[in-house]
C-alpha cells in the first residue's frame, strides 16, 4: 500500500475539544492545522466563527460537535447547534447519538434524532459524522447504527467521542466498515496516537481520523517519505512501516 503525505493529512480532524483548552490554544490550534495542511478542525462550538476566520482559504474545512458528549440533548437543541455551527461557518459536524435510547432499543427515536441533524447539515451544505460511542455498545447495536446512518443519508459513522471508556479499536473499525453502505465513511477518533496507528486504520477503511497528535503523527510521516514523496508501509509484525 502505497500513502503520500496528503494521504494522511487529508484524513486527519485536528481534535481541539479538550475542556481545558483556552481560546489561545484553539487559535494556536487552527495554525498548526493549517501548517499541516489537514482535512478539517473539529474545534468546540463557541469557536467556530474564530475558527472560520483563521482557516479561510487554507483549504481546512471547520468542524465542530453537536450533542456532546453524551448525547442526551433534545433533538430540537442539537438542530438548533447545528444551524448555529453553520451559520458561524462550520462545514462538517459530529454529532453523538442519543446513547440512552440507543441502549434502550428506542430505534425510531434514534433514527429521527440523526435524520434531522443530517437534514440540517445537508441543507446548510455541510456534513455529518456520527459519533457511536462503541465502548456502551454491542455489535448489534454498532451494526443497527450503521445500517440508519444509511437509510438517513449520514456522511460518517465514527467510533467515539475520545472521553468514554474506549476509543477506536481493529474491530469495531471492520465491523463498521462492512456494516456500512459504500456511501457512508468511516472515522476513527480515540486512540490513533501514532504514525503506525494512523496507517492502520487507513488500511482498514478509514476515510477520517480524529486526532489531538497531529504534528507527532506528520513529522514522523515527514521523515519516512522517500525523495518521490512516497513511502510504502508494512505492518508492525515485519518491523517497518
Amino acid at each position: 500500500m502505497i500513502l503520500t503525505y496528503e494521504t494522511v493529512a487529508k484524513r486527519i480532524d485536528h481534535s481541539l475539544l479538550g475542556p481545558n483548552l483556552a481560546t489561545a490554544e484553539l487559535e494556536a490550534g487552527c495554525r498548526l492545522a493549517a501548517q499541516y495542511e489537514v482535512a478539517s478542525v473539529c474545534i468546540k462550538p463557541y469557536a467556530v466563527a474564530l475558527a472560520a476566520k483563521i482557516l479561510a482559504g487554507t483549504g481546512v474545512a471547520v468542524g465542530t460537535t453537536i450533542g456532546f458528549p453524551h448525547g442526551g440533548h433534545l433533538t430540537a437543541t442539537k438542530v438548533f447547534e447545528s444551524k448555529a455551527a453553520l451559520a458561524d461557518g462550520a462545514t462538517e459536524l459530529d454529532m453523538v447519538v442519543n446513547i440512552g435510547q440507543v441502549l434502550s432499543g428506542e430505534w425510531n427515536a434514534v433514527r429521527d434524532d440523526i435524520a434531522a441533524i443530517t437534514e440540517t447539515a445537508h441543507q446548510g451544505g455541510g456534513l455529518v459524522k456520527v459519533i457511536f460511542e462503541n465502548c456502551y455498545l454491542n455489535d448489534d447495536q454498532k451494526v443497527k447504527l450503521c445500517e440508519i446512518c444509511g437509510e438517513v443519508n449520514a456522511d460518517y459513522v465514527k467510533t467515539s467521542t475520545g472521553y468514554g471508556t474506549g476509543g477506536a479499536t481493529h474491530a469495531d473499525l471492520i465491523l463498521m466498515r462492512k456494516a456500512s453502505p459504500a456511501h457512508v465513511k468511516v472515522k476513527a477518533a480515540g486512540g490513533v496516537r501514532d504514525l503506525d496507528g494512523a496507517i492502520e486504520v487507513i488500511k482498514l477503511g478509514c476515510d477520517r481520523i480524529g486526532a489531538s497528535r497531529t504534528s507527532d503523527i506528520l513529522d514522523h510521516l515527514k521523515s519516512r517519505l522517500t525523495g518521490t514523496g512516497e513511502f510504502t508501509p508494512v505492518s508492525r509484525e515485519t518491523g517497518g512501516y
